[in-house]
């Protein structure tokens, strides 16, 4: 019998803690016998939010299990405590397959288990993770990545996603299946976290960008270049890129692209509108050419968008 271990401790996210007891800590025999053996695992009663768990096994039974979840960690401006660091650590040193739901990802991190990896996390934590594992490749669009023994979810309903995604690894796609039907959800979702990732702008502030960015997004519609941009700031197109890095992390033309296609998913999500007007409206030119960078960069075409996100 597989067995799974839950690794817990104050400050966890309630969710993530749930959707592993759904998965794996549910009597599931009735879809396949034998289940998975299932051990919520801390040293100490744990609080989260307003309710207490009481672990049945300590830390240290990390190590016996074979495979470990870590779910999301709330406060993420600070070190996880090194007690659970250490155990996660040991666990995957003794063989589990280890895999962080949500920001447990920084559990992993800290544990030195996503150096030389790929990884993922909640979208809004991806930045912070790579600055401090910069041995990590973080990727900001998928729903999880799945190393082998190492894997990482992004948040929220992507815990679900990566659960599921396991018992698919261990019981077979039928199986899988009929556990998301069981829960109404689908077995597989398209696409990635890109979908559900806001493209901010930068408040308007003491910067020398602060007119040009609202006068873009007014005419995202024209075909803009860098040396448009460059001219309405007043600055030369390499002072204008140097800026542009500092305030939004890209490039102008990276920071475009950006904000067309989130012209292009508000239109979808709010109008009738067709793909082709869509195209025109986000400066994409044609219908064609708005599928393509719409399917790299979100992950789905737009008609799929605009059936799961229309109002």
């Amino acid at each position: 019998m597989h067995r799974v271990a839950l690794a817990v401790t104050d400050g966890m996210l309630h969710y993530e803690m749930s959707v592993a007891l759904e998965i794996f800590g549910a009597d599931l025999t009735h879809v396949v016998d034998p289940w998975y053996e299932f051990a919520v695992c801390g040293s100490a009663p744990v609080r989260v939010d307003r309710f207490q768990l009481e672990p049945e096994r300590g830390l240290d039974h990390l190590a016996h299990a074979d495979t470990v979840i870590v779910p999301g960690w709330a406060d993420t401006d600070r070190e996880p405590p090194a007690e659970l660091v250490d155990a996660v650590r040991a666990a995957h040193a003794a063989g589990a397959r280890v895999a962080s739901l949500c920001t447990g990802a920084f559990v992993l991190g800290a544990a030195g288990l996503l150096d030389g990896r790929r990884a993922t996390t909640h979208w809004a934590h991806t930045g912070e993770l790579a600055r401090r594992h910069p041995a990590t490749e973080v990727d900001p669009d998928v729903l999880y990545v799945d190393n082998g023994d190492v894997l990482t979810s992004a948040g929220k309903a992507a815990a679900m996603d990566l659960c599921l995604h396991l018992v698919r690894l261990d019981h077979g796609s039928i199986n899988a299946n009929r556990i998301a039907r069981r829960l109404v959800i689908p077995p597989h979702r398209d696409g990635g976290q890109a979908q559900f990732i806001a493209t901010p702008v930068p408040e308007p502030g003491n910067n020398p960008l602060g007119e040009l960015f609202p006068w873009a997004i007014q005419r995202l519609d024209q075909p803009l270049t860098v040396e448009d941009l460059a001219r309405r700031a007043g600055l030369s197109s390499r002072h204008l890129a140097r800026h542009f890095k500092h305030l939004t992390g890209t490039t102008p033309l990276q920071w475009l692209h950006s904000q067309r296609i989130r012209r292009a998913q508000e239109l979808l999500e709010t109008t009738d509108a067709t793909v082709d007007t869509i195209a025109e409206a986000a400066g994409m030119g044609t219908a064609t050419t708005l599928r393509r960078h719409f399917q790299r960069t979100v992950g789905v075409p737009p008609d799929t968008y605009r059936r799961t996100f229309r109002s």
